[in-house]
């Protein structure tokens, strides 16, 4: 019986060690958020986080893992889609056909926790994930729109004001 902590629970399931993470996440756990596109850990579609650090989950192998590691995906991510890198994709309607973009969100929150305010160059070292639609300049918007505090501010703005009906 195999161990992985995802989406802050602890999960039990029964999983060759050679199964890549994806696998286990979308076919043992049932998360199907995050998605197969390559199998090659080429394109990111598969990016969920691994204590933190964004990670292709297509070619990690379940014997990598240490039960005690935190995995999250883009389920884990809010509970709501209130994560500020959620609102930047609703707010400057950065998806076109959505395939990859758990993917990048994924991408995109890791490189925003470590670098709050990236320039250019470090989100295209960081970023390297591959949208066949070609929507990487609302992504590089998105990002800097995060970095700049918009979307705490639209948060604010969002929220009713005392008195009125919620």
């Amino acid at each position: 019986m195999a161990k992985l902590t995802v989406n802050g629970k602890e999960h039990e399931f029964q999983a060759e060690p050679a199964t890549p993470l994806l696998w286990v996440l979308r076919e043992q756990l049932q998360l199907t958020g995050t998605k197969y596109g390559c199998g090659i850990a080429q394109c990111g579609a598969c990016t969920v986080h691994i204590d933190g650090v964004a990670t292709r989950s297509c070619v990690r192998p379940l014997s990598s893992l240490k039960p005690e590691q935190e995995v999250v995906t883009i389920e884990g991510l809010s509970r709501n889609g209130t994560h500020p890198v959620q609102r930047a994709w609703r707010t400057l309607d950065v998806p076109q056909c959505g395939f990859c973009q758990s993917g990048m969100i994924m991408a995109v929150s890791a490189l925003l926790k470590h670098k709050p305010q990236p320039t250019d160059a470090e989100i295209d070292a960081a970023i390297t994930n591959i949208c066949r639609c070609g929507t990487y300049n609302r992504v590089r918007a998105a990002i800097h729109w995060v970095a700049r505090g918009n979307a705490t501010r639209a948060e604010r703005a969002v929220q009713p004001s005392e008195g009125s009906a919620a």
